[in-house]
């Protein structure tokens, strides 16, 4: 399961956790502007917009999990079981599989008006990637600096929601958490007064009681609603380093920790990574659960018009800094 977020402090900010049990060796990847994107029922792309982000490479394809392109519209994918219905191939619309949706919006659109207008016309289909990579049920969150949406293919058709929240999670559907966000509204980051009977002299008697009954555990419906609160009650810095430390602030309080979640015998679900992207400048930045170090990459210090793809493998082992 994950968390994705998008955040205005001083620049844009975009990234998420990934929530899983297993890893499949991902890496940060610039996609240069003239890599062919080959898709399996559409044109090649000849040229496109360059591309940062987290993806497992195989066969030199980058199968992205999050991304940001170089006009600085981002986008991420987050497992949505049970609910995601892929389609047959249809004439009147653009036929695109799920492992290619971030490719071909990013590659092509270079804020959310134009995303939405693509993904109009866009059909996502029923086909895997090959046999050792299945389907995967997937929902997405498209953001740039002015507004987000959640993209949603379900049972009868491909759903596109504003999402004034700025705020992803898991299974349920979107409007089930938007609504779900009313039976939180009471909760402050003031000290709360007594509302319960004006008879009775009660007293806070520690800080932070005004968050009170904020969920605290890691389902995908109480994560959205502690990223939400978190996210908007949290003050930004004047510095890159700031803003960039308090997002992943942001995402840590929705952050889970290996032995929480047992998804099978032995098998625990747990942050794989944390992702934070300026998407204005470009860099990318990201933690893993063994090396809590920030690891920054920055796209513009590549070859922007190259044909090959950078990869840059994650930075996994626990760097620890002695001051004696």
């Amino acid at each position: 399961m994950c968390t994705a977020i998008s955040c205005k402090m001083n620049d844009h900010y975009f990234g998420r956790n990934l929530d899983l049990e297993y890893s499949y060796e991902e890496s940060v990847v610039i996609t240069p502007r003239y890599f062919p994107f080959e898709f399996r029922k559409e044109r090649e792309y000849p040229k496109h917009y360059a591309i940062i982000g987290v993806a497992y490479v195989k066969d030199n394809y980058p199968l992205y999990y999050d991304a940001t392109n170089e006009k600085g519209l981002s986008m991420a994918s987050l497992s949505f079981p049970g609910n995601a219905v892929y389609k047959s191939e249809q004439d009147d619309k653009y036929n695109v599989a799920p492992f290619e949706i971030i490719p071909w919006v990013l590659g092509q659109c270079t804020n959310v008006k134009e995303a939405r207008e693509l993904l109009e016309k866009t059909n996502i289909i029923k086909l895997a990637y090959n046999k050792e990579l299945p389907l995967t049920a997937l929902h997405f969150m498209i953001a740039d600096s002015y507004e987000t949406i959640v993209v949603e293919p379900l049972d009868d058709g491909l759903h596109i929601y504003e999402n004034p929240v700025r705020v992803l999670t898991n299974n349920p559907t979107f409007p089930y958490h938007l609504h779900n966000l009313n039976n939180y509204m009471y909760l402050t980051k003031k000290q709360p007064v007594n509302h319960f009977a004006k008879e009775l002299l009660l007293e806070t008697y520690s800080r932070g009681m005004g968050a009170m009954g904020l969920p605290g555990d890691l389902s995908s419906g109480s994560r959205f609603v502690r990223a939400a609160f978190v996210k908007w009650n949290s003050l930004s810095g004047e510095t890159e380093e700031e803003n960039v430390s308090q997002f992943f602030h942001i995402l840590g309080s929705v952050e889970q920790q290996k032995g929480c979640v047992q998804v099978e015998k032995g098998e625990y679900e747990f942050t794989v990574y944390s992702s934070c992207c300026n998407t204005g400048k470009g860099i990318y930045y990201y933690k893993t659960y063994h090396n809590s170090q920030i690891t920054a990459v920055d796209m513009h210090k590549e070859n922007m018009d190259g044909n090959a793809l950078q990869v840059y493998p994650f930075q996994k082992e626990q760097n620890i800094y002695f001051q004696n």
